[in-house]
């Protein structure tokens, strides 16, 4: 199973890329990971994005595509992969299309989590992290227990990201349609696209994307 997982900052698409990888025995892959990976095995393009990344420079397509392709041609991913995040743009994708072709590989789906601006906002403001092991609470869905202790790893300190203010929230929903709603597109008239309802709870979503997926 060959996936792409689409959604805005705070959709849960971290949370669903995880059971789905479960699911199928498949790695999650991000840019995250895959800039982390070439950068600690010192790979050419690995060092190229160092240098972007040191001087706070956004690491082209080139250079992201490429990085990707060193990342699909790993063992671990002949069973298939969970592209989480990636790609981003037009280029990036038609950049993927193209790359996946040159290593006899294809997509099987492209499953976008939808969850309105509303209430993404109210979700990502409210959220709260334990310090210790990253735990995600939410001060409407998920309050940190009364105790003030973590359920997973009992650390006592919970914070609240300096990117999850109302502000940046706004500004990365607004980054995410600007370039990445044309994507949705681009995969809907490749016939790729599956879209499920992420305002239900997890396990739901997670049902919903395994009966299209299956189906």
């Amino acid at each position: 199973m060959k996936l792409i997982l689409f959604g805005a900052p705070g959709v849960g698409k971290g949370t669903q890329s995880k059971l789905l990888a479960q699911e199928f025995s498949i790695p999650q892959i991000s840019t995250g990971d895959i800039f982390r990976r070439a950068i600690e095995n010192k790979t050419e393009l690995g060092k190229q994005a160092k240098d972007f990344l040191d001087k706070g420079i956004l690491v082209p397509d080139l250079v992201v595509l490429g990085m990707v392709k060193e990342r699909l041609k790993e063992e671990d991913t002949k069973k298939g992969f969970i592209l989480d995040g990636f790609p981003r743009t037009i280029p990036q994708a038609e950049g993927l299309e193209k790359m996946l072709m040159e290593i006899g590989s294809r997509l099987d789906k492209v499953v976008e989590i939808r969850v309105p601006t509303e209430e993404l906002n109210k979700r990502l403001v409210n959220r709260r992290l334990c310090r210790t092991c990253g735990e995600e609470y939410n001060l409407i869905y998920k309050p940190i227990p009364e105790n003030g202790i973590c359920v997973k790893c009992s650390g006592k300190e919970f914070y609240h990201r300096s990117d999850d203010s109302e502000e940046v929230v706004f500004k990365r929903n607004s980054e995410y349609e600007k370039n990445t709603f044309p994507l949705i597109e681009f995969y809907k008239n490749n016939k790729l696209l599956l879209s499920v309802d992420g305002v239900k709870p997890i396990e739901e979503v997670n049902k919903d994307i395994l009966n299209l997926l299956k189906g």
